[in-house]
């Protein structure tokens, strides 16, 4: 006979029953990540695992007009620093 659960104790005596039928195993280690795998190869090995190409990213449309705009931006004020800069030569 199964001794009852104490007052507060939570655990299921149902499962601890199943746990005491299944065969001990040993628990499997955590998957390492994959900055310590990467480590461990071989020199030609890293080449070719980093020289992999990456697909393009699926990005909205929002995403895509603000980068468009985030690029606009950078070339006129790339070309307001040139001209101010041609202009204090001057």
């Amino acid at each position: 006979m199964a001794a009852a659960p104490l007052r507060g104790d939570k655990r299921d005596p149902r499962s601890e029953r199943a746990a005491a039928d299944r065969p001990a195993t040993q628990p499997h280690p955590e998957p390492a990540s994959e900055e310590e795998l990467i480590m461990h190869l071989e020199p030609d090995q890293f080449v070719a695992e980093t020289s992999r190409p990456v697909p393009r990213a699926t990005l909205s449309h929002r995403a895509v007009v603000a980068l468009w705009a985030l690029r606009v931006f950078a070339v006129v004020v790339s070309l307001l620093v040139i001209y101010t800069f041609i202009e204090q030569l001057n």
